[in-house]
């Protein structure tokens, strides 16, 4: 298990004063991010064998979201290698140990030479180790999709929406979800599935879709696929 302490900034809280959802992202992906780098196979070193692990997908569950200047434990454990895959836990708990939110991830090793995925060398698993994983309830990778949705305006991707991979960081997908929704809600549970990597200068074509006890948010391609499907439950 790996954890980094911190502390809830100005800059990473909405007008409610908590935590917003895409910067929660944003802790959970540094935290596997310092991981990698203090076990030595972080960015620059994989950039060298044109290697990146790339994530999959996302479930996340916000107990308590945060508020401004709370002191948080962030942390992140592998419980699971097959092939080019690997799935890892994280939680963030706040400084009495109380855990504020859990989530479970699925990540894939890829060959940014070639553009495919590919297997990881079994040192560069053995690094991270495995661990038994969090208790939460577990709902899998792939979100259905409703028949009924509604298209909303479409935008281009911007500079400020790339992370060192040349794509979309993994955040801002929700960012856009979120901003395509008719009323702010508060999240308390969220699903999220990586599909093709947008990039700058792509278009993004959302449509929603609202059923029984879930938002589903489209980040569609404008040829038939998606970027990215969002769905916030609750």
């Amino acid at each position: 298990m790996y954890t980094f302490d911190s502390r809830i900034r100005y800059s990473e809280v909405g007008h409610t004063g908590r935590l917003t959802v895409p910067n929660l992202i944003n802790y959970l992906q540094d935290c596997s991010t310092f991981q990698s780098e203090d076990l030595g196979v972080g960015l620059e070193v994989l950039k060298k064998k044109n290697r990146a692990w790339l994530l999959n997908s996302w479930h996340i569950v916000i107990r308590k979201a945060p508020a401004l200047g709370d002191r948080v434990v962030v942390g992140t454990l592998a419980y699971d290698f097959k092939g080019l895959f690997g799935q890892r836990n994280f939680f963030m708990n706040d400084d009495q140990g109380q855990q504020l939110v859990c989530a479970d991830s699925n990540w894939f090793y890829y060959d940014t030479g070639s553009g495919r995925p590919t297997r990881p060398e079994p040192e560069e698993v053995a690094a991270y180790g495995k661990e038994p994983r969090l208790e939460m309830n577990y709902m899998g990778r792939k979100i259905s999709i409703p028949e009924v949705c509604v298209e909303k305006d479409s935008f281009p991707v911007r500079k400020y929406h790339i992370d060192t991979n040349e794509h979309v960081n993994n955040s801002q997908y929700v960012q856009m979800a979120l901003e395509t929704l008719d009323e702010e809600r508060e999240v308390k549970e969220l699903r999220v599935e990586y599909k093709r990597a947008a990039v700058l200068g792509d278009m993004v074509y959302p449509k929603v879709a609202e059923e029984s006890g879930r938002t589903v948010v489209m980040l569609g391609d404008g040829e038939g696929g998606d970027y990215a499907v969002v769905e916030f439950i609750g």
